[in-house]
């Protein structure tokens, strides 16, 4: 649905307010300004203006449709390999565009790591798949693959679960281990920010809150963003969040204030059931 001319006029204008409360992070982990996004003709995103924290976890929300992983891919160009995408406007990762010409895309997804919302393992044992991203980078010395290999699932919680069992296929796996141990994959080349595409999506209740809690430990040492559309996780697991419809970005606030004080009635609407 193409929002109204008068709907559009109503939410650039109620904007500001999630602008200001977006701009109060000095050294933020990623500064998106007037960002549009296309797939084709077809325009995704609509001017998302958004400072995301570091070292907090930052949820985006909204109905199906609305741009939440879009606007996730863009921040380690996943999208470049759909034909026809092109982006507009500015997104920094420490103080560089990463969109301008000459950006090493390879380095850029080293620092910014991305857990998908159904785990992908690949075929081959639990040891390879964590050394996999180090060894593609040029690390070769088995020392310190099997130092890597240990210390990042010992972050993803899985060491004590896995480590007799790291010559066995990772397909082996229970789904939850298998989530685990891509986000040991992701960590094993020592990102800065790592990105959520609905994690626990296809996971149980158990293992949805071995995996929260495990993101309440990786935030204090990484910048989190996660897609979730499950409103009770990211009041769980936020410590911001943006509100995101029809492209665009309605409200940016503290998690807390965010649920229980929004600043918009779309907002309020969303996060009470009334739509979505």
């Amino acid at each position: 649905m193409v929002a109204t001319r008068q709907q559009e006029i109503r939410i650039k204008t109620k904007l500001s307010d999630s602008r200001r409360v977006a701009r109060q992070f000095t050294s933020p982990a990623v500064r998106a300004e007037n960002l549009d996004f296309y797939y084709g003709a077809m325009q995704a995103l609509f001017d998302i203006t958004l400072d995301i924290p570091s070292k907090q976890v930052t949820a985006l929300i909204g109905p199906s449709g609305c741009g939440k992983s879009t606007f996730l891919r863009t921040l380690n160009r996943m999208n470049d390999i759909i034909p026809g995408a092109r982006v507009k406007g500015r997104l920094w990762i420490d103080a560089e565009d990463i969109y301008v010409r000459g950006t090493d895309v390879v380095a850029l997804r080293k620092k910014v790591g991305m857990v998908f919302q159904k785990s992908n393992p690949f075929p081959k044992s639990v040891f390879d798949n964590v050394a996999y991203g180090p060894r593609i980078h040029g690390l070769r010395n088995k020392r310190r693959l099997r130092e890597i290999v240990e210390q990042s699932l010992q972050q993803a919680g899985l060491w004590e679960e896995v480590k007799d069992r790291l010559s066995d296929s990772a397909l082996d796996l229970s789904g939850g281990q298998q989530q685990r141990l891509c986000i040991a994959r992701a960590l094993a080349v020592g990102p800065e920010i790592l990105l959520m595409d609905e994690p626990t999506s296809a996971l149980d209740p158990k293992a949805t809150a071995r995996v929260e809690d495990l993101i309440e430990e990786l935030v204090k040492r990484y910048s989190i963003v996660i897609v979730t559309h499950n409103i009770q996780q990211a009041a769980r697991v936020s410590d911001y969040t943006a509100f995101l419809y029809e492209g665009r970005l309605v409200e940016f606030d503290d998690t807390r204030r965010l649920f229980t004080k929004p600043h918009e009635r779309q907002t309020e609407d969303y996060i009470t059931g009334r739509f979505g």
